[in-house]
């Protein structure tokens, strides 16, 4: 079952309740997804740690509801 935007978006905010979120279905179909996140949570981090962090959020279904996801992340400036 496809995930939709809205989903995804109220998944990384439930995680990072400041994130600015912007999500863009890329194929149309439900499945592919690029995400920009914006959090104060990733300030001084790693880009991979910032990654693992939405990853995590997205709770397990990547690879399942969610078969790709495209993602920019950084702090805000």
């Amino acid at each position: 079952m496809a995930m939709d935007s809205a989903e995804i978006a109220a998944l990384i905010k439930a995680a990072l309740p400041d994130a600015v979120v912007t999500i863009e279905d890329l194929a149309g179909d439900g499945d592919h997804y690029a995400a920009t996140v914006v959090s104060s949570a990733f300030k001084g981090i790693s880009r991979v740690k910032q990654h693992q962090i939405v990853y995590a959020a997205l709770q397990g279904r990547m690879g399942g509801a969610l078969h790709a996801l495209a993602l920019q992340t950084s702090a805000p400036d």
